[in-house]
Formats: structure tokens, sequence, C-alpha cells
């Protein structure tokens, strides 16, 4: 199978990312090159030997050293799944005081495409800053799947249906395997 590219999946401290390996194998069944990244947090919630295994790299979450090697090839998508509260305000408000948040930063600078997936508790999510920060996403052309209204127990897509929409927002750069 033809490789689509490079797809960054990023994972925050939440609950779904326990599955993350279920959001790997749906993007390599697509053709993408999956490398995984998480939040410091975020990776308690990982089985990041299980990811490992599954793509062939390590998963990262702190910054690499000087002298240290440029790990990451360049992405050509981004999901971010499970995406916190925390990490959606800090990536709006341009806070990289984490790897992923940084690389999140830079990837959205570069206009790569990017489909986040907040998943938080409905006080938070009522949060002016989170409404905000979704809004400066969203201008800053990063497809955000939130539906404030849906019952927060329904309120992160599936992983299917996050796959779906990366194909819908990376379009024509990205054949179906």
């Amino acid at each position: 199978m033809e490789t689509c590219g490079v797809l960054y999946v990023v994972a925050c401290a939440a609950p779904a990312a326990a599955d993350l390996a279920r959001l790997v194998m749906l993007a390599q069944a697509d053709g993408w090159q999956v490398h995984v990244v998480t939040t410091p947090m975020g990776a308690r919630f990982v089985d990041a030997d299980e990811l490992e295994r599954l793509t062939g790299d390590r998963v990262r979450s702190t910054y690499r050293m000087p002298g240290e090697p440029k790990g990451l090839p360049p992405a050509d998508a981004v999901v971010v799944a499970p995406a916190t509260f925390n990490t959606i305000n800090k990536w709006a408000g341009g806070l990289a005081d984490t790897f992923a948040v940084g690389l999140l930063c830079e990837v959205t600078g570069f206009g790569v495409p990017i489909v986040a997936v907040p998943l938080l508790k409905d006080a938070l999510a009522r949060h002016l800053a989170f409404g905000r920060s979704v809004e400066t996403l969203r201008e800053m052309g990063v497809r955000v799947l939130f539906d404030p209204d849906a019952p927060s127990h329904a309120r992160m897509p599936s992983w299917e249906q996050i796959i779906q929409e990366l194909r819908s927002v990376v379009g024509g750069r990205h054949s179906q395997g």
C-alpha cells in the first residue's frame, strides 16, 4: 500500500487515550505513517509499548536534548485526540510549554491540516476561555470536532468518525488505500 504521508497523533490526559492504538491502526489501514506524541500527563494514559510496536517509533512526550537527532519527519496531517481543556487553551494561546503543545503551535503555523477532538468535563466545556480557544483554533484553520450541546458521554466522536473527518480535511492530498 502506498503511504498517504506522515500523521502525527497527539494524545492528552483523558480516558479515551487508553484506546489510542485503535486510532493508530485505523490511520495505518488508510496508509498513514503514524507518529504518536503525548502531553506529559497524557503519557500516563497510553500504552506506549503497544503504540511503539504498532508504529515502529517511540512515543514522544518531551523536547529532544541538544545533540540528539531530529526524530520526527515533517507532518502531512495531525489528529489531536483526545484533546484536554488545558491543551486546547495553551495551544490557542501559543503557550508552548510542553513538546506536544509546541509541536501543535508549529504545525498550525505551517498550515498542516489538523483535526482536534476535545474531551472534557461539562463544567470545563462551559468555561469562557475554552469557547474562545476553540474559536481561535477554528480561525487558524483547525477542524475542531466539538458539539457543546451533545451529552458529555457522547461528545467525543468514534475513532472511525475521526478518521473520516481526517479524510475530509486532507481532501485531495490523501487517497485511501
